[in-house]
């Protein structure tokens, strides 16, 4: 987010009218006439230039960037949870039991982080399940 923040940045520096034009683009893209989006984009422009791009462009919230302690901890939680479950299903079960668990949970695992990963991002769950379970 940083980089594309710096990015923006540079290019609003060095082409303000090409940036001027592709806001003026993206908002028309999203339903206004020619003229509104220009003028929304010239006004937008004036009073964050750099926000404006942000939040239509790039669908970022300059004041709500991700802090990336938070994301290695919640990768870190999330490793050490998702791993614990299959190593209980090869441990725990007699042997010939070991391999039909372990896939079994292993794939209600994904179903239930594809669930939580969609009711977090406010998605619909079923495509996220299955995208978990599949990949």
């Amino acid at each position: 987010e940083k980089a594309a923040l710096e990015t923006e940045k540079r290019e609003l520096r060095e082409t303000p009218e090409a940036e001027l034009a592709e806001l003026t683009g993206l908002l028309e893209e999203k339903g206004l006439s020619r003229r509104l989006a220009r003028e929304a984009a010239v006004q937008l422009t004036r009073r964050d230039a750099l926000r404006a791009h942000a939040e239509v462009e790039l669908g970022i919230d300059p004041d709500e960037l991700t802090n990336p302690w938070h994301a290695a901890g919640a990768s870190f939680l999330a490793f050490t949870v998702g791993a614990l479950l299959p190593l209980l299903a090869i441990v725990l079960p007699p042997t010939s039991a070991r391999l039909p668990v372990t896939v079994v949970s292993v794939l209600a695992a994904l179903a239930l982080t594809g669930w939580w990963s969609a009711r977090l991002g406010e998605a619909p769950a079923g495509r996220a399940m299955l995208r978990n379970m599949a990949g």
